[in-house]
């Protein structure tokens, strides 16, 4: 069987230099514990927030220059949603604009090009073959052209 036996080092049995305090001395000792989890300090914050700060200048603007300072923010904010919901249905009319004509007529443009693209490369095609064979070309155009008896 194995026998367990503790061994002491002898830097744990030996005192540590620091401040000798006396029984009545608590200056060195602080429980910081207790200070973060005391909640009765926390609730005693004296910060104050932005909102806090700014109704606190309310005593410092006179009651006329405060209504009309009031007035022209409140008519500044009223143009400006004015313009806002202006300027976003505006921009809704172009935009549905731009979808339901502007789109059938970029396909329209681009059909006719691809018409256009087509009759250039028959017309060089029937070049071609007027440049390889002078006489059958127009000889097959005059039989068309004609009428049947």
């Amino acid at each position: 069987m194995v026998q367990l036996k503790e061994v002491e080092d002898e830097l744990f049995t030996q005192e540590q230099p620091g401040p000798i305090l006396d029984d009545n001395d608590d200056d060195y000792y602080t429980d910081t514990d207790s200070e973060i989890s005391s909640s009765d300090e926390a609730d005693l914050s004296l910060e104050e927030t932005l909102a806090d700060r700014l109704t606190a200048l309310r005593d410092v603007i006179p009651p006329k220059q405060r209504a009309a300072l009031t007035s022209s923010l409140s008519t500044a904010a009223s143009w400006m949603k004015s313009g806002l919901s202006w300027s976003g249905s505006a921009l809704f009319v172009i935009s549905t604009s731009v979808l339901l004509f502007g789109v059938p007529f970029a396909m329209a443009n681009l059909d006719e090009m691809e018409h256009m693209e087509r009759e250039r490369e028959e017309k060089m095609r029937q070049g071609a073959t007027d440049v390889l064979t002078p006489g059958v070309g127009s000889a097959l155009t005059q039989q068309q052209a004609k009428p049947a008896v």
